[in-house]
């Protein structure tokens, strides 16, 4: 594959660079945050994300007849780097997981009533799969559904819903038929944030996020409401995920972070002695250079492979997302060991080593390596699908 972007792939940057520096707002843009900056969850960030929209930029993928252009996922991708560059919000689960899923399976009510919302960032959704028994394993949730005249009652408990308490709409799966395999019998629905049976209670991450748990009590939902066809929730969940495991983590800030901590190498002394002449210390950042380019490379293996059509490229979704958030996690280590004590300053404190930006990454990136399945979840994805492994090997 080529890893050299087109004179037309690189206008477009120009374009997206542009527009940022137009529309720079504080409240919209903020690097800190890490990871967690590309939710849309305050009136700023779904402004701006509604002039996206208008540039045509939130349904570059999508085919035309749903008001998308029908473009190469590179374009996505690079518009999403430039985002996630200077800490802005960006095209997640309403583009990606909710509407593409709706595209391919929805009812045309459905469509025409999420769509075009989506395109125009006038909507904001939640996604509901995890419980306090059901993790990383999407199949093991009990979420209970249970048949009512021409729709259906849910019953039970979510966990770590990030965007419960600012979303609109619940993407949520539950149960449909208590006796089918765990695999099975799993149905997705939308349901409206604000239903009376609706109960969102806040959990604090250890990177200062709010996450949530959500709790359904009889929340009834009309058949109309019912993503695809009854029964076959998973499969749709799973389709999806490989789309999640990549755009959730973009590479654009631990390149950052990356050549942040390279900089502050570059001057700072230890015992007295220049720290880039410390043989250890030059063999961990060249190390740390070469596990960044790989993570670039497998980025852009991933938009290769979703270019070329076919089934979804869900082995090498996982390769990215265990890859990319492992050496995440292990950059912000190695940050915060060669900032020394200084490195433990919270973040925004001026005089701290890379301006205490060691700290909040090293609490931020335990969550990456958790979210959107595990790294545990993708090493059993890639030994079954990648690897040819039997499930218990």
């Amino acid at each position: 594959m080529d890893f050299e972007f087109t004179p037309e792939q690189l206008e477009f940057v120009k374009d997206v660079e542009q527009f940022l520096d137009d529309n720079y707002d504080p409240e919209v843009f903020d690097v800190t945050r890490e990871n967690m900056a590309q939710i849309v969850d305050t009136p700023p960030r779904r402004k701006f994300m509604a002039k996206l929209g208008e540039k045509g930029w939130l349904g570059i993928t999508w085919p035309k007849e749903y008001g998308g252009q029908d473009g190469d996922g590179v374009y996505e991708y690079l518009l999403n780097e430039a985002l996630a560059a200077r800490g802005g919000p960006q095209i997640g689960k309403g583009v990606g997981i909710i509407g593409k899923t709706i595209i391919s399976h929805g009812s045309d009510k459905l469509k025409a009533e999420f769509l075009p919302k989506i395109l125009k960032n006038e909507v904001e959704f939640a996604v509901g799969y995890s419980e306090p028994n059901a993790g990383s394993d999407a199949a093991s949730m009990q979420l209970k559904a249970t048949r009512d005249g021409d729709g259906w009652r849910l019953n039970g408990q979510k966990t770590w819903t990030t965007s419960a308490h600012f979303a609109d709409w619940y993407w949520v799966g539950a149960r449909t038929d208590q006796d089918a395999p765990k695999h099975h019998g799993i149905s997705l629905f939308l349901v409206p944030m604000d239903h009376p049976g609706i109960t969102v209670k806040g959990i604090w991450t250890m990177g200062d996020e709010r996450t949530n748990e959500v709790y359904l009590d009889d929340v009834f939902v009309p058949d109309d409401y019912v993503v695809g066809e009854l029964n076959k929730g998973f499969q749709y969940i799973s389709e999806a995920l490989d789309i999640e495991r990549f755009t959730l983590f973009t590479y654009s800030p631990t390149k950052q972070r990356l050549d942040l901590l390279t900089e502050y190498v570059k001057d700072a002394t230890r015992d007295g002695e220049p720290m880039k002449d410390d043989s250890q210390v030059r063999a961990q950042i060249a190390n740390l250079h070469t596990e960044d380019e790989v993570a670039r490379c497998l980025g852009l293996k991933f938009v290769a492979a979703a270019n070329a059509g076919g089934a979804p490229p869900t082995s090498e979704a996982s390769e990215y997302k265990l890859f990319t958030t492992e050496y995440s996690r292990r950059l912000a280590n190695a940050s915060m060991d060669l900032a020394g004590p200084g490195g433990q300053l919270r973040v925004h404190t001026e005089d701290a080593p890379m301006v205490g930006r060691s700290e909040s990454t090293y609490r931020y990136t335990v969550i990456d390596t958790i979210g959107g399945g595990s790294s545990e979840i993708q090493k059993n994805i890639l030994a079954r699908r990648k690897l040819g492994l039997p499930k218990n090997f």
